[in-house]
């Protein structure tokens, strides 16, 4: 089968790919939604407006191949819609993408309170997107079981983590929010300018793509991933080191 054109005119990901060792990329598989071998993906992946084929520039952020499978890694990103009096955030769409940026799960989601604000400038989630969408829990419980075991990669985690109601093992949490080469004397870098510095990326320029967004978070990941697996190595060596020099003393 031959090769789209997008797996030459991405430099990001072929980077990556070469720095993973990788052979090849598996075969591509052409299917609808609705034939799709035990497909999780949701009803999002046949919007337009998700379609990186359509600008005719190249997307830095676009896979190198359609390998769609769950891997070791895998990025989420969530949209929040408002609740309550408004100013109360709920879980309104949840997406994940594997090591390769492909998406393994997008879903809007119907909060268990009524929205009150759609907060669509930024979310860009419509009334019309939430009227047939995932129940809460259901969303959960499929979030849940993808990233159970497995390196969590995203932007401001614990936001998402909340919204879904879960927690995840630190030590297998990668948060480009908090990761020390990443940060400024000012404090944290919101995404946009990471991307933008790091991948030559624009994203969150007008209604956030979580998946633009999630996939920004795994290729920074990606790109510096030895040295950030090292610092936590070496992060949790010290910890363990102070714990039993603390229990020494005592």
């Amino acid at each position: 089968m031959k090769k789209s054109n997008q797996n030459q005119m991405n430099p990001n990901w072929v980077q990556l790919k070469q720095k993973l060792n990788l052979n090849g990329p598996k075969a591509s598989r052409n299917f609808n939604d609705d034939d799709a071998p035990n497909s999780i993906l949701g009803k999002r992946k046949g919007r337009i407006d998700d379609d990186d084929s359509d600008d005719c520039e190249i997307n830095p952020l676009a896979p190198v191949n359609d390998d769609a499978s769950v891997t070791d890694a895998v990025a989420m990103d969530c949209e929040m819609v408002g609740v309550g009096q408004g100013n109360k955030s709920a879980l309104g769409r949840v997406t994940l993408v594997n090591k390769w940026g492909n998406v393994i799960y997008d879903e809007f989601v119907r909060p268990m309170e009524r929205v009150v604000d759609f907060r669509t400038k930024i979310s860009g989630i419509r009334p019309r997107d939430l009227r047939k969408a995932k129940d809460f829990c259901t969303a959960q419980k499929k979030v849940a079981e993808l990233i159970h075991g497995r390196i969590l990669v995203g932007h401001a985690l614990s936001n998402d983590l909340k919204a879904l109601l879960l927690s995840h093992p630190k030590k297998d949490i990668r948060d480009t929010s908090e990761y020390p080469p990443f940060l400024r004397s000012t404090g944290r870098v919101a995404l946009r300018h990471l991307a933008s510095e790091h991948l030559g990326a624009k994203i969150q320029t007008g209604e956030h793509c979580p998946i633009d967004d999630a996939r920004a978070a795994m290729m920074l990941y990606q790109k510096n991933r030895k040295e950030w697996e090292k610092s936590i190595k070496g992060n949790f060596r010290k910890q363990k080191k102070r714990k039993k020099n603390k229990d020494a003393k005592e």
